[in-house]
C-alpha cells in the first residue's frame, strides 16, 4: 500500500505570539527536547508511512533546520520515500502564498502525485497527539470511502468551539460546520484526513 503524508506546517500561530515571533508554530519547542512537529512525524514513521511532504510557509527556516534530511525519524531516504520540505513558490498560474489549507494542497498536487500513492494523509503539523494511522487507513478501506475525516468526541457544551462534523449512523458525513452556535453533534475535526 502506497501512502503519502502531507503535513501542513505553514501556520503562524498568532495565539502563541512570543513563542512564534521567530519560528513557525510547528517548530515551537516542546518539553525542552522536542518540537511540536515531532509528534506528527513520529506518528507517520511508527505507522509505516515513510513518504512525507512538509508544506511550510511562515518562517520556514526553523523547520528546515530542525527537520533537515529527516535522519532522526529515519526519513533520510532518496528512492523509497523520505521527507521533503516545500515552501510556497510562484508557478505559471499560482500565487506565491497559500490562501489556506486547501490551497496549500492544491498548489502542491504535482508533488503529492509523485510516486502514485494510493492514499494521501493530510495532517496538521501543529497538533500534539499520538495516533496509529494504519488503524485509520484500515477504517477508511473498510468503509470504502473516498475521503475520511478523523474526529474526536468533545463535551457537547464545548462543541461550539470546534469544527464539527455531522454524520449519519454509518458515519457518512452529512455536513461540516466551523464553530457552530448550535452544534448538530460533538464530533470535532482533528485536522487528520485521508483521501484516495
Amino acid at each position: 500500500m502506497r501512502v503519502k503524508a502531507v503535513i501542513l506546517a505553514g501556520g503562524e500561530g498568532t495565539r502563541l505570539a512570543t513563542l512564534t515571533a521567530k519560528r513557525a508554530k510547528p517548530a515551537v519547542p516542546f518539553a525542552g527536547k522536542y518540537r511540536i512537529i515531532d509528534f506528527v512525524l513520529s506518528n507517520c514513521v511508527n505507522s509505516g508511512v515513510n513518504d512525507v511532504l512538509v508544506l511550510t510557509q511562515y518562517r520556514p527556516h526553523s523547520l528546515n533546520d530542525h527537520i533537515g534530511r529527516g535522519r532522526p525519524w529515519d526519513l533520510d531516504r532518496s528512492f523509497t520515500g523520505g521527507v521533503q520540505l516545500l515552501q510556497p513558490y510562484k508557478g505559471r498560474y499560482d500565487t506565491d502564498w497559500y490562501m489556506g489549507t486547501a490551497d496549500a494542497v492544491t498548489q502542491n498536487l504535482n508533488f503529492i502525485r509523485r510516486g502514485r500513492p494510493e492514499y494521501v494523509l493530510i495532517l496538521s503539523g501543529d497538533h500534539i497527539y499520538q495516533m496509529d494511522y494504519e488503524v485509520l487507513l484500515q477504517f477508511h478501506r473498510e468503509k470504502q470511502a473516498e475521503a475520511t475525516i478523523c474526529v474526536i468526541r468533545v463535551p457537547m457544551d464545548e462543541a461550539n468551539r470546534y469544527g464539527i462534523v455531522d454524520t449519519d449512523e454509518d458515519y457518512r458525513v452529512r455536513g461540516f460546520l466551523e464553530k457552530p452556535e448550535s452544534p448538530p453533534s460533538n464530533l470535532a475535526n482533528m485536522g487528520v484526513y485521508i483521501f484516495n
